[in-house]
């Protein structure tokens, strides 16, 4: 069962109280305490401007949750925007973050249960366990058995929780109102409140975690078009209104060291206002406390249930792009629930309660998310720039793009105003997170996200390091990428039937580039003023129709330049390219008249493979492939073996020897070693040039592997004599392998890849070159 499958259970009140539910939790029961400690009655504006900088991100959430309703939430939203590099880091931040949130809301839970049982630490060896951790424990194992059985029973749980919670908070702002004196208010700021509002916004931030939760279980929404954001923005505004309003209640009702310090403040304020009542005798201080208990278990067990649900979530997404294994994308056949990600969340929630306290559990959560949430933000603005294909969404950010700066800036400011040793924790994870994707995830991801596609598609107006940024972290994943730079309107259908062959094989893309040549005394933004762009479209058009009859994907970039030849090799790697194919001729891509030293460091520096094609014609039924070993008839004989299974066509292998009984054993292990058992073997003695010319007389395409000294630098030197290659009357493919110079040959080296042996430095036919060199 795939993860399109999940079925869409969550009606608007559900996904509204997910958002809730999460949010009104430990923000509500457990933090006022730390907050009035440190600001006074000014503690009910720190979570009123918390809400502030959420509501700005919340807007942003909403666009991009109607554009993309996917399970991942923000996760999918940067993955997608900014690629997968700041995929990992959101990822693992938003999950690593509920899951420390999770954990600081089973531990306020255990906090309150205990309040009511009054158990005593328990030591294991060493090793001691407060009583709430034991506690918390136990509910989060039961939360994270809930959520194993699927998305409709916790949205149920979620509106039965929501619903019980906002009563009892409604019964005590009432009760509370009833006894308020303004005056206990004042002053408002205490001498170094004031200082303490943003330190004291950080902290209780982690009270806002739970709107853009709502956007993890996108994909399981009744109509997210609409019901997504009146969900994600109703939750920030409806809990920002009851904080601040239960707050100024609570300091105004009850005095300011009862509330100070006081994990279970709410509890002890509800036993003294609700005492000040009674009916026949009985006092009503019981009620009120066993009430606003009852309240504090509802609302740490909401923001826990909640959390779990979104977080698993957001693995699941990461499971989905690669960034972690896709084996996490196992849905149960009975519940329809990722159940792996869901054990994993489960387990890391159980970790965190057992090594962390409540301040640092609260706090990491707080940091992980402001990272998201900055991260969100930027999303939202390279969506609107790059206006992507298929970016329609149903709401959209207003006053942009003040609200996405606002909310991105505010963000990652706040983080300054954390814990040192929490921000150096969270540091850490984000510096593993980006190690994980380039250890792990880069070979595995596929796409490279919206911003590289927009920097490349830029990148003769772009500086140069922006461009080097970006393609030094593009994936390398299963998308075999074969470059096609065309220039030649003549040549291009040959080219590209033989990169979409090659393509097709390896379920790769073909990226088609054409390398404007722009005169010297003319600026790249003249030419491009001029419509430079325009008539290299019409090629790639051509060649992007041809390419699709292949049913392979199709790229095509334009690139102005100044300097043709060089810029192929540029492109190869800013495209991420593993297999170049261009045409060979005269004045092809401008090489002639370049200066030899600059042509050695491209050629013997090459980022992809290369397959230099001569065209005379395009037929690869017979196809004959001299070799004598070495890594770039390697290349060669892979060619041959998809160019055989795509056209069905006879491949021939030919090997001169000096001895030819030695020269058939060599030439039939290799055949074998290289998937080409099949082939017609050909041994001959004697010279190489006049065996390859004459065994070509019966063949439609002839494959080549470079010599040590490589092809590249000596075709576009104009030194490849190899007359061979002149006289044949079929189409040539000259392959050679990427290779890279070290950093000491390329301060002294001459631009060889090896010394040329003294027998062919002297000008020796090449074709001899040929035979040595490989052997």
């Amino acid at each position: 069962m795939s993860d399109e499958e999940l079925a869409k259970d969550l009606g608007p009140l559900a996904a509204l109280t997910i958002g809730i539910g999460t949010m009104i939790g430990a923000g509500i029961f457990v933090l006022p305490g730390t907050a009035v400690a440190r600001a006074g009655p000014l503690a009910a504006a720190t979570f009123v401007l918390g809400g502030v900088i959420a509501l700005f991100t919340a807007l942003s959430a909403s666009e991009l949750g109607t554009a993309m309703p996917k399970s991942g939430g923000a996760y999918f939203y940067i993955n997608h925007a900014l690629g997968p590099l700041f995929g990992s880091i959101s990822g693992w931040a938003n999950w690593l973050g509920l899951a420390f949130a999770s954990a600081f809301y089973m531990y306020g839970l255990g906090e309150y249960v205990n309040s009511f049982v009054g158990l005593s630490a328990l030591e294991v060896g060493p090793v001691v366990l407060q009583a709430a951790q034991l506690i918390g424990l136990v509910g989060a194992l039961v939360f994270i058995a809930v959520n194993y059985f699927g998305a409709k029973e916790t949205g149920g749980l979620q509106i039965v929780i929501v619903t019980l919670l906002m009563a009892i908070l409604a019964i005590f702002t009432v009760i509370g109102l009833a006894n308020a004196d303004l005056e206990s208010l004042t002053p408002i700021a205490p001498p170094g409140a004031t200082g303490e509002v943003l330190p004291v916004t950080a902290v209780v931030f982690v009270s806002y975690l739970g709107f853009v939760q709502i956007t993890s279980v996108a994909e399981e929404i009744k109509d997210p078009g609409r019901n997504l954001p009146r969900a994600v923005i109703g939750s920030v505004l409806i809990v920002t209104a009851v904080y601040a309003l239960f707050l100024v209640v609570l300091l105004a009702a009850v005095p300011t060291d009862l509330v100070a310090n006081n994990e279970t403040a709410v509890v002890d304020a509800a036993r003294l206002l609700f005492g000040q009542y009674s009916l026949f005798g009985f006092d009503f201080g019981a009620v009120g406390w066993a009430l606003l208990l009852f309240g504090g278990l509802l609302a740490t067990a909401s923001s826990a249930n909640a959390s779990i649900l979104s977080s698993s979530r957001i693995n699941f997404a990461m499971g989905r792009e690669k960034i972690v294994t896709p084996s996490l994308n196992e849905i149960h056949p009975r519940f329809g629930t990722p159940y792996k990600s869901i054990a994993i969340t489960g387990a890391l929630i159980l970790l965190f309660l057992l090594v962390g306290n409540l301040e640092l559990l609260a706090t990491a959560g707080s940091v992980l998310h402001l990272i998201v949430y900055g991260l969100l933000n930027l999303a939202l603005i390279v969506m609107r720039e790059a206006d992507p294909a298929g970016y329609d969404p149903d709401f959209e950010v207003p006053l942009y793009p003040v609200v996405p700066i606002v909310g991105a800036v505010t963000s990652f400011a706040l983080i300054a105003y954390i814990e040192p040793l929490v921000i150096g924790l969270s540091a850490g994870l984000v510096g593993f997170a980006a190690l994980w994707y380039f250890v792990y995830a880069r070979t595995r991801v596929e796409s490279p996200g919206v911003l590289a596609g927009w920097v490349l598609d830029r990148s003769e107006d772009l500086p140069d390091s922006a461009v080097s940024v970006t393609t030094s972290v593009q994936p390398g994943g299963d998308d075999y990428r074969v470059m096609v730079p065309l220039s030649n309107p003549a040549t291009e259908k040959h080219l590209i039937t033989l990169a979409s062959a090659i393509a097709s094989r390896r379920n790769g893309t073909v990226v088609a580039v054409n390398v404007a040549n722009v005169p010297d005394q003319t600026t790249l933004s003249a030419a491009r003023d001029r419509g430079a762009h325009d008539a290299a479209r019409d090629l790639l058009e051509r060649a992007q129709a041809d390419a699709e009859t292949f049913g392979v994907d199709v790229e095509t970039h334009v690139v102005l330049s100044h300097r043709t030849f060089e810029e192929v090799f540029d492109a190869a790697r800013t495209y991420g390219a593993d297999l170049v194919v261009m045409g060979w001729g005269e004045d092809s891509h401008g090489a002639p008249g370049r200066a030899e030293s600059a042509i050695d460091e491209l050629a013997h520096s090459l980022p992809a493979d290369f397959l230099v094609v001569r065209d005379r014609g395009f037929d690869p039924s017979r196809i004959l492939v001299p070799t004598a070993g070495g890594p770039d008839s390697d290349l060669s004989a892979a060619i041959a073996r998809t160019l055989a299974a795509e056209f069905d066509a006879e491949v021939t292998l030919l090997h001169v020897a000096d001895d030819a009984d030695d020269g058939r054993a060599f030439l039939s292990e290799w055949a074998g070693e290289h998937g080409l058992p099949d082939a017609e073997l050909r041994v001959e003695t004697g010279d190489v040039e006049r065996h390859i010319e004459r065994a070509a007389e019966d063949a439609t395409l002839l494959i080549i592997g470079a010599t040590e000294t490589g092809f590249l630098s000596r075709l576009f030197r104009g030194s490849l004599v190899l007359g061979v290659l002149e006289d044949v009357d079929c189409s040539v493919l000259l392959a050679e392998k990427k290779h890279d110079r070290g950093m000491i040959d390329r301060l002294v080296g001459s631009g060889r890849r090896t010394k040329t042996p003294p027998e062919t430095a002297g000008g020796e036919s090449p074709a001899a070159a040929l035979e040595t060199d490989e052997e």
